[in-house]
């Protein structure tokens, strides 16, 4: 094997690019779009892309907001939220959530979309999309580097606790990944990827 001519930096001391090229290697990212609400009964719709699952039994999802934002500050007073995937027909509405509002201004009406209550939780769900989870917190946490020094992001962690699912994605009680065409996050300021049924393939495991 050849060595590769290969661009070296270290991001305490900045990546000398025109872009930091962190989030667009660590790509693409599933996006969360999360929809949380405060003790005042004000609705957050708001799309993250530090976003991921992390466990099976119970299932765990979990993103990571950087700064102190309107969803953190509601899950910490209510410890509930809901996931809602993002398809390539909702990534305009996804992208107008993203804008930077008063607390007391609902998302879902810049976005021109539909709130539906929660089963299980007191947050509503978007209606057009095809897939919601209703979480619970199980957990928040402040995230700090390798020196122990706080960074000004937090992780939050939520047991899904209701799944919803358009019967149309499921074929042969398989949920057909594919065919809603989810659009994840490739990194730049507006950097993404449309998932489409002919990009995927099979590799079972050898185990």
């Amino acid at each position: 094997m050849t060595d590769k001519d290969l661009y070296f930096y270290e991001p305490s001391k900045g990546h000398g690019l025109k872009h930091d090229p962190f989030n667009a290697i660590i790509a693409p990212r599933p996006i969360g779009w999360i929809s949380s609400r405060d003790t005042k009964g004000h609705v957050n719709l708001a799309p993250y892309s530090f976003f991921n699952a992390f466990c099976y039994v119970p299932p765990i999802i979990g993103f990571s907001s950087t700064n102190w934002k309107d969803t953190v500050s509601n899950m910490e007073q209510t410890r509930e939220f809901v996931w809602n995937l993002t398809t390539m027909d909702l990534a305009k509405h996804m992208n107008a959530t993203a804008a930077h509002v008063a607390p007391e201004v609902d998302e879902f009406e810049i976005a021109g979309l539909t709130a539906v209550p929660g089963k299980l939780v007191n947050v509503p769900r978007v209606a057009e999309s095809p897939v919601a989870f209703e979480c619970k917190v199980s957990d928040i946490v402040r995230l700090k580097g390798a020196d122990g020094k706080a960074a000004d992001a937090w992780l939050t962690l939520g047991e899904v606790v209701a799944v919803h699912i358009d019967k149309a994605m499921i074929k042969d009680g398989v949920y057909q990944t594919a065919a809603a065409r989810p659009i994840v996050r490739a990194g730049r300021r507006g950097d993404y990827f449309e998932i489409k049924p002919e990009n995927m393939f099979e590799m079972v495991r050898p185990d």
